[in-house]
């Protein structure tokens, strides 16, 4: 049973950065599609980043595209997403998931994810 804990969340100020980490235990984390989404209080989970099995390909939402950067390293089963230029609308709990099936194609929408981190909070004040 493969289980992600996310990581590095905290309260910063706007303009500030943070980096979150997500780690795997089990599975074999490399042949899989990893992603960040978040979710604000009263709103739906969104989808924020995604980075293909070995990592050759990215993908952003618009709205954190140019400041926010997902990157994995797979011999520490660890897929990370720095954010910088921080504002207060980044602030929700942010989890990490991964892509249902191996080598599969990442996709912006959450059900295509299947195991999904606990979560951690980010609150960006202003």
């Amino acid at each position: 049973q493969v289980q992600l804990v996310e990581s590095g969340g905290g309260l910063v100020q706007a303009g500030g950065s943070l980096r979150l980490s997500c780690s795997a235990s089990g599975g074999t984390f490399r042949l899989f599609v990893m992603g960040w989404f978040r979710q604000a209080p009263g709103k739906e989970r969104e989808y924020v980043s995604a980075i293909s099995w070995r990592g050759g390909y990215t993908y952003y939402a618009d709205s954190v595209k140019g400041r926010f950067t997902i990157s994995r390293d797979d011999a520490k089963n660890t897929v990370y997403l720095q954010m910088n230029s921080l504002k207060p609308e980044d602030t929700a709990v942010y989890y990490c998931a991964r892509r249902r099936g191996t080598l599969g194609i990442p996709t912006t929408q959450s059900g295509d994810y299947d195991t999904w981190g606990q979560g951690t909070q980010v609150t960006v004040s202003s």
